[in-house]
């Protein structure tokens, strides 16, 4: 049980900082503006997204947050890192770009499932 607590934490852990990253990112790197634009998104959807990834990664990281919250952080992030991966594939940008959605997702994936087998099912 301390093994899966430990990696729910450092995987959790993980997604958070590279949200809290990327919500910084989004919102005072003006390279994020064009990359929006390459990509083809309007940028009121950066802003939108940013705002969400900030809440998120709140909601993820705040132990008292109810589980049911956490719930559709996790659901959220899976859409936003699948989308991100989507985007970047069908604009053939190259793989460099389209790994770190990838590892986003597979460490969002170990994240809920520990939160589930260690967090929930104490």
């Amino acid at each position: 049980m301390k093994a899966l607590k430990i990696t729910y934490w450092i995987s959790t852990g993980l997604v958070v900082i590279g949200m809290l990253f990327s919500f910084y990112n989004y919102f005072f790197n003006p390279a994020l503006k064009d990359a929006y634009v390459h990509v083809g998104f309007p940028d009121w959807f950066r802003v939108e997204l940013g705002i969400a990834k900030l809440l998120g990664a709140l909601a993820l990281g705040i132990p008292i947050v109810p589980a049911r919250i956490k719930e559709w952080a996790y659901a959220g992030f899976f859409i936003n890192f699948f989308s991100a991966f989507l985007s970047h594939f069908m604009i053939n940008d190259p793989v460099s770009n389209q790994l770190a959605p990838l590892l986003l997702l597979l460490l969002l994936v170990i994240s809920y499932i520990t939160f589930h087998k260690a967090i929930i099912k104490k």
